[in-house]
């Protein structure tokens, strides 16, 4: 039983019409600009440098995530409001010399964090939901909870990346899924794996299934802040309550690249309040991994002893495998 909620499977009406926008797009990551344009508002995400086989030659020099995309390569292609959301679709293209070229962003609030990202002709993000990836092979079997669903960029890559895997996503907002099928290809994913991907709409911790889940990914952020909930250690109890034997959690915790609605929500300060919550209720059963030039960049969190190195990787694709060895105790 589902303790209340109702597998979403049917198509929602958008309370507001996607508007379909010609112009282009001021789009601004963290350190990160568009050229031609006065600097908008940032859009916060930190990625990792790229890591290249020492064996080949060195590659040549490309722009990063810190460069600008030319406003010509940036376009708008849906943006409406709903009840919680701000919600605009991005796609940059595949011209541009940046790591973002070929994909769509999903942004979420007036700041313009990326809350979801896809490639044309690519799996993998070279993003935080890489790392979210990396969790089925040191958890026992059994069903996964994705606690901030998005459009399904989390899910598509354990999806695809684990046959046996089954995952429960939850998400507050049903335009946000609704947009996920139209632009993310969700609608795609869910009659490719109708017996392993299950939707819902409905407060995330709330979720909730028969016999526990064996993971939960932790994703939420409200107005460009983790939501306040994931600071009380409270929640993190009841979370706890949700896992079977040997389960764990991971949690992208945020960091100082994301900008809040509100500015007393300092995305620095957020993170550390709940890493402290987490600690509370996990101990030294906590470790943290840090993405971005600086530590306090952007992180996530991981609960559990940590797992054997080697044994953790061999279970990997070779292009995750580098995140297993960027994990540290979280010492409070």
């Amino acid at each position: 039983m589902l303790d209340g909620l109702i597998s979403y499977q049917i198509r929602p009406l958008i309370p507001f019409p996607i508007q379909i926008a010609l112009h282009t797009h001021t789009l601004k990551p963290c350190h990160f600009s568009l050229k031609g344009k006065t600097p908008p508002k940032p859009i916060h995400l930190r990625l990792p440098p790229p890591k290249y086989d020492q064996t080949h030659q060195p590659r040549p020099q490309t722009n990063t995530q810190d460069d600008g995309i030319p406003i010509e390569d940036v376009k708008i292609i849906a943006k409406f409001k709903t009840k919680h959301n701000y919600i605009r679709v991005v796609e940059v293209s595949r011209r541009a010399d940046h790591p973002f070229a070929g994909s769509r962003l999903l942004l979420l609030d007036s700041p313009g964090n990326i809350h979801s990202i896809s490639f044309l002709f690519k799996l993998l993000t070279n993003t935080y939901f890489d790392v979210f990836a990396t969790l089925p092979p040191i958890i026992p079997p059994g069903p996964i909870g994705i606690l901030g669903f998005g459009a399904g960029s989390t899910a598509r890559l354990i999806l695809e990346l684990y046959p046996e895997s089954i995952v429960h996503g939850w998400e507050l907002d049903p335009s946000v899924v609704e947009v996920g099928r139209e632009f993310f290809g969700l609608g795609k994913l869910e009659k490719q794996y109708p017996e392993r991907l299950y939707i819902y709409i409905g407060n995330a911790l709330k979720a909730s299934i028969k016999n526990g889940f064996s993971g939960i990914l932790v994703d939420l952020f409200s107005k460009g802040s983790l939501i306040p909930e994931l600071q009380d250690p409270n929640t993190w109890q009841m979370l706890k309550k949700n896992l079977r034997k040997d389960g764990r959690i991971m949690v992208n915790v945020g960091g100082s690249c994301v900008e809040a609605e509100d500015s007393r929500r300092d995305g620095k300060m957020v993170m550390e309040e709940t890493l402290k919550a987490m600690h509370k209720v996990f101990g030294e059963k906590l470790h943290v991994l840090s993405l971005g030039n600086r530590k306090d960049d952007s992180s996530l969190a991981l609960t559990g002893e940590l797992p054997d190195l080697e044994v953790w990787k061999k279970a990997l694709p070779r292009s995750l495998k580098f995140y297993v060895d960027m994990w540290e105790p979280f010492l409070g």
